[in-house]
């Protein structure tokens, strides 16, 4: 199995100042016109430098943190580049509502992430979307369950295509969500069928007070442990409070 660690950051987490980015990366923020893109990037370049920094295979090793970069493919996907060349680790990035995602591996593993929040999706959005198979599995699921299940699957869905490596250029029936685990505390199994894979993708998810957060990888991995902040080194912000289930 695969190990996977995962980190949740909250928007007061980022420093004020634009030292700690690389060079690169402050390129990038300069063509960002609208605040609210520059304030979600920022929060996941540095959600990300926090996530290497706990890790423990310290990554960072003590590099400065504006000689590290955070870079995108042409597909989306995020990298980490130092001086010495590319990190050899996987990484996937979400934002939302002012707190950002963080799932990281090790390398030779394909890893993808998302973050959404439990709200109303309208039945034409579930009939463009969804297939007929994850329609039963909403239906299963009961009319209580509904909101979250379908922001649920929809999460499974981005990560997903994230361990693809093609984003949105897929339809979004040909990775159908297969298996939801119950709701409960800490980590719960997913499985995602995709096209053109001999096997499903599995993954887990969890929710963190009004937020779904899913991670699927390949290999599969173990449930996912949560980075903390080393003893050392720059002091790590708090993390936001975890509210009780719904």
């Amino acid at each position: 199995m695969t190990g996977l660690g995962w980190l949740l950051l909250p928007q007061q987490a980022v420093p004020d100042d634009d030292d700690w980015l690389s060079a690169p990366e402050r390129e990038v923020l300069s063509r960002l016109r609208f605040a609210a893109r520059r304030r979600d990037w920022r929060l996941g370049r540095w959600a990300a430098r926090e996530a290497l920094r706990r890790g423990p295979e310290a990554w960072l090793d003590g590099t400065p943190l504006a000689h590290v970069a955070i870079v995108s493919d042409a597909d989306g996907a995020p990298h980490v580049v130092r001086p010495r060349g590319l990190e050899p680790c996987a990484i996937s990035l979400s934002h939302r509502d002012g707190r950002a995602l963080v799932a990281l591996a090790g390398p030779d593993v394909r890893v993808g992430c998302d973050l959404e929040r439990i709200e109303p999706r309208s039945d034409a959005f579930l009939r463009d979307y969804f297939t007929t198979a994850e329609g039963r599995l909403l239906e299963q699921r009961g009319a209580d369950e509904r909101d979250r299940t379908a922001n649920l699957i929809w999460s499974a869905k981005e990560s997903a295509v994230k361990v693809l490596g093609t984003g949105w250029r897929v339809d979004t029936r040909s990775v159908e969500v297969q298996q939801i685990g119950e709701p409960g505390t800490g980590w719960r199994p997913l499985r995602v069928r995709c096209d053109g894979l001999p096997r499903p993708l599995a993954g887990w998810w969890r929710q963190e007070g009004e937020l779904l957060a899913s991670v699927l990888a390949s290999p599969p991995p173990d449930p996912p442990r949560r980075l903390a902040a080393p003893a050392t080194g720059r002091p790590a912000p708090p993390e936001p409070a975890r509210p009780p289930l719904r």
